[in-house]
Parts: structure tokens; C-alpha cells; sequence
């Protein structure tokens, strides 16, 4: 059973991202406010849910939580400033656009850019440990699958339906073959030997 709150006794946010790891799409973040002692027996890591347990979380957390905000950073930005400073970022503008101000965020890893002048405490594996992070986990990943999803009858081949994104041998193959789409990530090692793509 996950813990239902930090036990700070403060309004406290969970923060996670999905989209680290893929060769294209954007990184989204979530940050997710529930009700003081919220819990459901299926929360939990979302990497560890089948998908028809996400969908049914995804829509009993925007039902139930307090204040949710879920946001996109670019393939472009990802570029520009990095995949680690593009996950910190949209968890930035994730916690920006609560409607509630945290007065904790309870970041799922071992790194964190502070947020103005709130409080943060990061936590290995938080997305296994405290249902706000746990649900934050869900709302990035079932979006982030979504846009994968949609993504992948714009541009064919690549498997993007399944994969969503991720390295997968089949998506390698398509780059590849086919090239790549204005959503691959440049600045990724796209191809083991990296031939030229660009």
C-alpha cells in the first residue's frame, strides 16, 4: 500500500514526468494535489498498470484531485536545453499552473531544480512510495501515450502506436529506412552507429 501523504501536514503537490528515455515526442509532466487521506487500491507506479487500469485512474484522479495540471515540453526544447532541464521545466510549468499553491512538492528521482521558494524533497522511486507522485506518474504517462498515439497515424512506420516513442528495434529500423519526422528528439543518439540523418 502506497503512503498516502509525506505526513509534513502541508498542501503538497506530486511531481512526475513520463518521456525521458523515447528518440521522439515531447517529456510531460504532471503535478497532482489529492484530498487530505485520498487513496484507491490500484494506484500505484504507472509503469506497473495495465492500460486499462490507467484509463480508469486517469479519470478518477482528474475527478477527485484537488488540483492537476499536466504539460508538454517539445522535441525542439528537449534540443535546446537538454532531456534532464527539459523534464525539470515541465515540471515547472506543471506546478505553475496549479490552481492550488503547494507548500511541498514531492519530486519522484534523485534531482530537482527548485521551484521559486517552495519546499521539495525528492524520492527515489516515489512513484512506488506516495499516491500524489504515484498519481502524477499516471496523468504524464496516459497523456504522453495519447499524443504518441495520435502522433503515429500523422507519421507511419515507426510503430509509434505501440512504442510510443521509445527505441524500439522496429522504430530504429524506420529512421533507418524512412528518416526522421519533426518529432524526433536531434540530439539523441537516433541510431547506434548515428549515421547521418539531418
Amino acid at each position: 500500500m502506497l503512503a498516502k501523504d509525506f505526513g509534513s501536514g502541508k498542501i503538497e503537490a506530486g511531481c512526475d514526468e513520463a518521456g525521458r528515455g523515447p528518440l521522439a515526442g515531447p517529456v510531460v509532466a504532471a503535478a497532482v494535489i489529492l484530498p487530505d487521506g485520498y487513496e484507491h487500491e490500484f494506484l500505484n507506479d504507472s509503469k506497473k498498470l495495465s492500460q486499462k487500469k490507467l484509463d480508469l485512474l486517469e479519470e478518477e484522479i482528474k475527478k477527485n484531485a484537488l488540483a492537476y495540471h499536466v504539460i508538454e515540453v517539445s522535441p525542439e526544447e528537449i534540443d535546446e536545453v537538454n532531456i534532464l532541464n527539459a523534464s525539470f521545466l515541465a515540471m515547472h510549468r506543471a506546478i505553475e499552473q496549479l490552481v492550488t499553491t503547494p507548500e511541498l512538492l514531492l519530486i519522484d528521482g534523485n534531482k530537482f531544480k527548485p521551484y521559486k521558494d517552495i519546499p521539495h524533497e525528492c524520492i527515489v522511486k516515489g512513484d512506488g512510495k506516495y499516491m500524489s507522485i504515484a498519481a502524477a506518474s499516471i496523468l504524464a504517462k496516459t497523456h504522453r501515450d495519447r499524443v504518441m498515439r495520435q502522433a503515429a497515424q500523422q507519421y507511419p512506420g515507426y510503430g509509434w502506436e505501440k512504442n510510443v516513442g521509445y527505441p524500439t528495434k522496429q522504430h530504429r529500423e524506420a529512421i533507418k529506412k524512412i528518416g526522421i519526422t519533426p518529432l524526433h528528439r536531434k540530439s539523441f543518439r537516433l541510431l547506434p552507429e548515428q549515421i547521418e540523418l539531418f
